[in-house]
């Protein structure tokens, strides 16, 4: 039996990402009839078949196996070059970055132009996207680092705590709350409360961190966006929660949104950190990109 070659395990992996043989030569930047060539000798060759053809492809239980198999070998051939690389010193790679939507716009452009000064030459790939794409992107070792937000299940990736970005309350002008000298938690109860919609992590943080459950509060509109919140507050639909990030950045300029600290001794913020593999033979070069990126938070809470 002949061994795999690193192209027919590429081949593999792609088409199970696409489960059609034209999407998956188009990411592999070959014809379709070199990929489907691929597969059918990698399967002749290990004797088994990894997919069902029909009108959807599917993976075979020997398939699912291998494929998981085949992009742990794809990771250690990933670190065996990085490995080679980082001889020649920290930040010697390209990076494939990725973001979650509810920091990106925010701290990108504080970050890039430095990132940039640290990488020199070398190509920074940015993929802004939900959390669990994310995850599911650095498993499969599509992406090298993220920009997350916390608490969420990371698994077995390595967390690099940054900093805290505080939830403050975003209400509309002369609303009931506004005329509190102070705003806590059980002021919350009952309200209309405005979230992002299911996938974004900041939906989750947000109802914990106020010791909040979706069902004890009424929702009346969930949203893609920050943006989109700010305007449904203004135009008095509910109140929300936003990222003390996003409101240093402006994302209530020119509106009479009106901006509150919650008291309390309980920390109402969200942990913003650095994950990666926790093999990767970079993971020096990512604390020291964590080192830069805390220059641009508050300070750093316990």
């Amino acid at each position: 039996m002949k061994l795999p070659t690193v192209k027919q395990l590429k081949y593999l992996c792609a088409l199970d990402e696409h489960r059609h043989f034209g999407h998956a030569a188009q990411a592999c930047f070959v014809s379709q009839s070199a990929l489907s060539t691929a597969i059918n000798e990698l399967e002749q060759n290990l004797g088994v078949t990894l997919f069902e053809r029909g009108s959807v492809i599917l993976l075979t239980p020997v398939g699912a196996t291998l494929v998981d198999e085949a992009r742990e070998i794809l990771n250690q051939l990933d670190n065996f070059v990085e490995h080679a690389k980082q001889a020649q010193g920290a930040f010697a790679s390209d990076l494939r970055f990725g973001v979650i939507p509810t920091i990106a716009p925010f701290l990108l452009p504080k970050i890039l132009r430095p990132m940039r000064q640290l990488y020199g030459s070398n190509k920074l790939y940015i993929r802004e996207d939900l959390s669990p794409n994310l995850l599911d992107r650095l498993g499969k070792g599509e992406l090298d680092v993220l920009l997350f937000a916390l608490p969420y299940e990371t698994g077995q990736f390595h967390t690099e705590h940054l900093f805290c970005d505080e939830l403050v309350l975003c209400l509309p002008a002369n609303h009931l709350l506004t005329e509190k000298p102070s705003i806590n938690l059980k002021d919350l109860k009952q309200q209309d409360i405005l979230l992002l919609e299911d996938g974004h992590c900041l939906r989750d943080q947000s109802l914990k961190a106020c010791n909040l459950e979706a069902q004890s509060v009424r929702i009346p509109y969930q949203a893609t966006s920050l943006n989109t919140l700010v305007q449904m507050v203004v135009n008095r639909v509910g109140i929300t929660l936003l990222p003390e990030m996003a409101v240093t950045a402006n994302i209530t300029h020119d509106t009479d949104a009106q901006i509150r600290h919650i008291s309390t001794n309980k920390d109402v913020s969200r942990r913003i950190a650095l994950v990666w593999r926790k093999n990767s033979p970079r993971a020096d070069e990512y604390l020291k990109l964590a080192e830069m990126i805390r220059e641009f938070g508050p300070p750093r809470r316990r």
